[in-house]
């Protein structure tokens, strides 16, 4: 097993906060952003850490960048405490949140990548070479001279990825990194994760509420909600564990009748000669051979629910972990 990167003990904050209890009073209340997290996360894993909003996945991601100090708990992340915020962490780490920005709105993304140069004291020959590398891999090589303002938002966080990533950090956290971003862009900046994960054998922690980015990206996911870690592992295993059926989608050489089907699993969907029955995982390959047995079948084609669909089962109690 690789060594620990991110270590994580019953990690606990609370916010303090006052709300309203008339016109002129307010009241002191306490809110348990993170109840009681633990999990460990190895070098150069990709993990997903995922749940519904207010399910503590930002904050916990602060306090590991050290953002935030933890109310109780410990937490250790390359082998630093995160809120002393010690030079040597922060040129090891990079905290890239979907819905901030580090670019200079008047200025072209190539000056935010020199003044970041500047700050981490890169030399100018990594400096070329990290740059030239992620542009290419990025298609960005015009986009990185126009004003920050005149880019799209799929462009923009595309520059945003460079310059958090400049000084090529052993750790990421990206937190919703394709948010608002069109199909193709979410393409080209999960291939960029993967690239730089590999290239640089980072390790990196991503929130999405994209299931795409966790599934394609992520072997290993975290899910928490109101603070606590409700499962923790494979994707693989998550689906297999919490969903008990399959689909079986099939095409016939003849139209179908929803009375054809009765006995053999419950019928989603149907319509002239193709449909589909929801099965018992155990029964998947007994009904398959009854489909084959009973009609003439053009087309059988098997599979199960995927991960939004498993998370929203989750979330929503059709799933108890």
């Amino acid at each position: 097993m690789k060594e620990t990167v991110v270590h994580v003990k019953n990690l606990k904050k609370i916010y303090h906060t006052r709300v309203s209890r008339g016109l002129f009073s307010t009241e002191k209340r306490e809110v348990e952003a993170v109840k009681d997290i633990s999990f460990d996360i190895y070098g150069e894993e990709v993990v997903g850490f995922i749940g519904p909003n207010g399910a503590g996945k930002t904050t916990t991601l602060k306090c590991l960048s050290g953002l935030l100090v933890p109310t109780s708990g410990e937490v250790e992340v390359l082998g630093f405490k995160p809120e002393k915020r010690k030079k040597e962490f922060l040129q090891k780490i990079a905290l890239v949140m979907g819905q901030k920005s580090q670019l200079w709105w008047e200025l072209a993304p190539i000056e935010t990548f020199k003044l970041n140069k500047e700050i981490y004291g890169i030399s100018d020959k990594e400096y070329n070479e990290v740059v030239n590398e992620m542009v290419e891999i990025l298609d960005i090589k015009e986009v990185i001279l126009k004003p920050t303002r005149n880019l799209s938002l799929g462009e923009r966080m595309r520059c945003e990825i460079v310059a958090a990533l400049l000084h090529t950090p052993e750790l990421v956290f990206l937190d919703e990194p394709t948010i608002g971003l069109d199909v193709v862009s979410q393409h080209n900046l999960r291939e960029f994760v993967k690239v730089y994960n590999q290239r640089y054998k980072a390790t990196v922690l991503l929130t999405s509420h994209n299931m795409e980015d966790v599934s394609n990206l992520c072997k290993r996911v975290i899910v928490i909600d109101h603070g606590v870690v409700l499962y923790d592992g494979k994707i693989s295993e998550l689906i297999n564990g919490f969903v008990k059926e399959k689909h079986i989608h099939f095409v016939l050489k003849e139209n179908i009748s929803p009375d054809d089907f009765k006995g053999l699993g419950k019928l989603t969907e149907c319509s002239g000669n193709e449909g589909t029955l929801e099965v018992r995982r155990e029964r998947v390959s007994d009904v398959s051979k009854e489909l084959l047995n009973l009609f003439e079948v053009v087309d059988l084609d098997i599979s199960e629910p995927n991960l939004e669909s498993v998370i929203k089962g989750i979330f929503e109690g059709g799933y108890k972990i």
